[in-house]
């Protein structure tokens, strides 16, 4: 008997907070859309959003043993004094997290960084030392 592939379902209401995400004019500060895995029902939903939230602030709001995708509005400060807004896909899935969350994870988020459309995706797997403003900065910049 072939088992079928489960898989997660990235549902319209997530579309479409992530449409209306990244179309919001900012003129400063982060804001930051949580999505987070329904494992009963196999499907992301939004978890939380954030406004104008500090990378740090940002970390202490995420779980210690969940994982998570933020789609990151970053306030970027260029080294020509420019100021951008680039959406940045964090992956946070720290090591701690349940074995089939992570899986169920890791299966989706090809998909999920297609529908994000960010313009990096930075990988989280310590919660305490994985994301900091200056790692998000050398990713951007570099």
């Amino acid at each position: 008997m072939a088992s079928k592939a489960r898989t997660v379902d990235i549902n319209e209401d997530v579309t479409k907070a992530l449409r209306k995400f990244r179309f919001q004019r900012r003129s400063q500060g982060h804001a930051a859309i949580v999505i987070k895995i329904d494992k009963a029902a196999l499907k992301m939903v939004v978890d939380e959003e954030y406004d104008d939230i500090s990378i740090e602030d940002l970390v202490e709001e995420l779980p210690r043993n969940s994982p998570r995708y933020v789609v990151l509005s970053y306030e970027l400060k260029h080294r020509d004094g420019r100021i951008s807004f680039p959406l940045v896909l964090i992956n946070w899935a720290p090591s701690s997290s349940e074995t089939t969350m992570m899986t169920l994870h890791a299966s989706a988020l090809l998909d999920f960084q297609r529908v994000a459309e960010a313009n990096k995706t930075i990988e989280v797997r310590d919660a305490e030392e994985g994301l900091t403003k200056e790692i998000v900065d050398e990713k951007l910049l570099s």
